[in-house]
């Protein structure tokens, strides 16, 4: 009797977007997919196509705010499989329309955006480390390269993202564990949806899917895309302060 184990793999904030395409892409035979995200109703789509791909799945309104429901789900899934790899997918945006709403935006964007990515990172390293084996994908954004005043506090969670997965990769490499950081600049989805400015390059979600899954078989250490938007990154990244302040300032905001 064939005794391979299940290959483990969780993606949040898998309901629509990069999540939901990348959740697709590695639905197969095999492979036990763990997704969580905030819409039930597509949530529940999602599983019934990686399900019709032959994967197994459990799917779960989990809050990666919760950090003890998050580390219940990985536990369901060490119980069934071997935990291969963590897709820390789930963000938000958004705007404010008051100054006396600030903080309690503020907070709402970086608990799910930083408290998210630690409640369901953190958890799955001891697993890993014990398994001397496994991955984990922490997706950022282009926006986490500069601080974008009309984006506050969104590019400086996506700055912790980005800076988190590169610290992990090199502190995780020898018990085996690989990381990358998931840069992309502007992909069709539901957030992307409501912005009212011109976004450069946008891609197609399942290009961008495609490129991540690339990415990680290759153990990239940071997979930004596309290249013309990385291009314009370091470019404004090498200009002197006072003038890419005046730049940033003048950048179109969220609502």
């Amino acid at each position: 009797m064939d005794q391979t184990p299940l290959s483990g793999i969780v993606i949040t904030g898998a309901s629509s977007g990069i999540g939901a395409a990348l959740a697709e892409l590695y639905a197969a035979p095999g492979i036990l997919l763990a997704l969580t995200g905030r819409d039930a109703g597509r949530l529940d789509e999602v599983a019934e196509r990686c399900r019709g791909r032959g994967a197994m799945v459990i799917a779960e309104t989990v809050p990666v705010t919760d950090a003890d429901a998050m580390r219940g789900l990985l536990t369901r899934v060490v119980a069934a499989a071997r935990l291969d790899l963590v897709v820390a997918n789930a963000g938000v945006s958004g705007g404010f329309k008051s100054w006396d709403d600030f903080d309690a935006y503020v907070r709402s964007i970086t608990s799910v955006n930083i408290d998210g990515v630690l409640n369901t990172v953190n958890p799955a390293i001891p697993i890993m480390a014990r398994q001397h084996a496994g991955q984990i994908a922490i997706v950022a954004s282009m926006a986490g390269f500069l601080a974008m005043p009309g984006a506050v506090p969104y590019s400086a969670t996506k700055h912790f993202a980005r800076a988190y997965a590169e610290e992990l990769r090199g502190r995780l490499a020898p018990v085996g564990i690989r990381v990358s950081a998931i840069c992309p600049g502007f992909v069709v989805s539901r957030m992307t949806a409501r912005n009212k400015f011109p976004m450069p390059f946008l891609m197609d979600t399942e290009k961008a899917a495609r490129i991540i899954r690339d990415g990680l078989a290759k153990d990239r250490g940071r997979i930004a895309f596309p290249w013309p938007m990385v291009a314009i990154m370091r470019v404004l990244g090498l200009l002197p302060y006072p003038l890419l302040d005046w730049l940033l300032r003048r950048a179109p905001g969220k609502d």
